[in-house]
């Protein structure tokens, strides 16, 4: 099953041997893509390509590595990533469907989502901190765009 990040997607996270557990509102699903290859497809599916999205990013953010992805622009559906994009461990999180981080450990961080389902990412609270900040600094430069 091929998989396209959503409205309805929370969460794309890394599962053994080059899959994922896609969290949607009220469903969780096994895809036998990697996270990167469901990033690629999506962008792809919406008529971009991942590189073109993320050199977008990089402008209009001045940032280099890390960068929040504009998978669809009409609705501004923006995912983020948790570590390096290559990284096997890397969890992609969608950014309007977060409604708040907790710190478990230096290096754990619980995402807890806008209809209250949690997922557990290996990331400190900081880092993911800084990657929701960035996120929504590209969303609110991009919805700036829309209205002027």
């Amino acid at each position: 099953m091929n998989y396209e990040i959503s409205k309805g997607t929370l969460a794309v996270v890394p599962n053994e041997f080059e899959k994922s557990i896609v969290y949607e509102d009220e469903e969780k699903y096994f895809v036998d893509q990697s996270p990167f290859q469901i990033m690629e497809e999506s962008c792809k599916y919406f008529g971009s390509t991942y590189e073109g999205r993320k050199i977008g990013a990089k402008e209009i953010l001045g940032a280099e590595y890390k960068v929040p992805i504009v998978v669809e622009d009409s609705n501004n559906l923006i995912v983020f990533p948790t570590t390096s994009p290559s990284s096997n461990g890397c969890v992609w999180i969608s950014l309007k469907r977060v409604k708040k981080i907790e710190k478990i450990t230096s290096n754990q961080t619980r995402v807890i989502f806008d209809n209250n389902i949690e997922i557990v990412v290996d990331c400190s609270f900081r880092t993911l901190e800084n990657q929701l900040s960035r996120a929504s600094r590209l969303d609110l430069i991009l919805r700036n765009h829309k209205n002027s």
